[in-house]
């Protein structure tokens, strides 16, 4: 498998709008906060870019609107090496939009206005068919309507392309046939809401994620953040992959690099064990910078935190 390999990510496209403050207000409350900036994001953008700093050739299939905003991100997208000559200027409508709190530990909460996002169509995917061919990985996460996303695993499985879904936002009630793919990597609070059951310990973890296995995926790797992640598969195999220690500033990325970087080690056929371990540690990495696409690690700094910190 090349060094070098193809990636094709179809999600969301969003200009974040973030704040920092000492806490997370209360319901009706008014808090002053620290800063504000405007970052490119969204959970697609996120990951195309992500991909690409670990050496991914990354395609994209998105939406933008018709505004200051779409021209940004398409900017951003290129500027760090996604191919963005199938993302759709969308005439009459906003580009997405994504309001983020990070508090003082660097946990955050997250509004979406989808924007374009909501008008890409599955006539969109089947349109774009030759985008597949040459993909061996597709990405996707729930920002995006979900008969697109149904569209689009339709057609990976047509050409043979591995599905990694990253179910977030996770519905309260997932249509059954969005189980059916590669891989499925919900973080705990995801999970739960997939399967009712919160991911808070080995047993119960091995638990959550045979559930998601039972209903059609064919590896389940749950992202557990400070407890690392935890891999199960359909034949049985489970690995629990053991967190990498940094300083947390900000973890409004650390979920797509995690995803992307697994996406990436995939399609250069590394093992899901192995693949799993530089998730983690992209995901790490992600952490130690504010923001979203400006925090995504490349693979050499990847490579560099998993020497600094090797792992049985």
């Amino acid at each position: 498998m090349s060094n070098q390999p193809n990636i094709l990510v179809v999600g969301s496209i969003n200009m974040d709008l973030v704040v920092r403050a000492g806490r997370m207000p209360l319901p009706g409350e008014t808090i002053i906060g620290e800063d504000f900036k405007t970052s490119p994001g969204g959970k697609g953008a996120n990951q195309a870019v992500a991909a690409a700093r670990l050496g991914a050739n990354c395609s994209m299939i998105g939406r933008v609107g018709w505004d200051a905003f779409g021209q940004k991100l398409l900017e951003q997208l290129s500027e760090n090496g996604v191919n963005t000559q199938n993302v759709i200027i969308t005439p009459k409508q906003s580009s997405g939009t994504a309001i983020i709190i990070v508090d003082g530990k660097g946990e955050n909460s997250i509004v979406v206005a989808s924007g374009a996002n909501s008008m890409l169509t599955p006539d969109d995917i089947f349109s774009r068919e030759e985008c597949f061919t040459h993909s061996p990985v597709v990405l996707m996460q729930l920002e995006l309507p979900l008969p697109t996303i149904r569209a689009t695993i339709d057609i990976s499985k047509r050409h043979n392309c591995r599905v990694i879904l990253d179910p977030a936002p996770a519905p309260r009630s997932m249509p059954p046939e969005l189980y059916h793919v590669s891989v499925i990597s919900p973080n705990a609070g995801e999970a739960e809401m997939l399967t009712g059951t919160l991911a808070i310990e080995e047993r119960v973890d091995k638990q959550v994620a045979s559930e998601l296995i039972a209903r059609g995926a064919e590896t389940a790797v749950l992202k557990l953040g400070a407890r690392g992640s935890l891999v199960v598969t359909s034949d049985g195999h489970f690995y629990r992959i053991p967190s990498y220690k940094v300083d947390v500033v900000d973890t409004t990325a650390a979920g797509d690099a995690f995803t992307a970087a697994l996406g990436v080690a995939i399609a250069r056929g590394m093992h899901i064990r192995q693949a799993a371990r530089f998730a983690n540690a992209a995901g790490a990495l992600a952490c130690t910078r504010f923001g979203a696409q400006q925090a995504m690690p490349t693979a050499n700094e990847v490579t560099m935190l998993m020497a600094d910190q090797p792992m049985l």
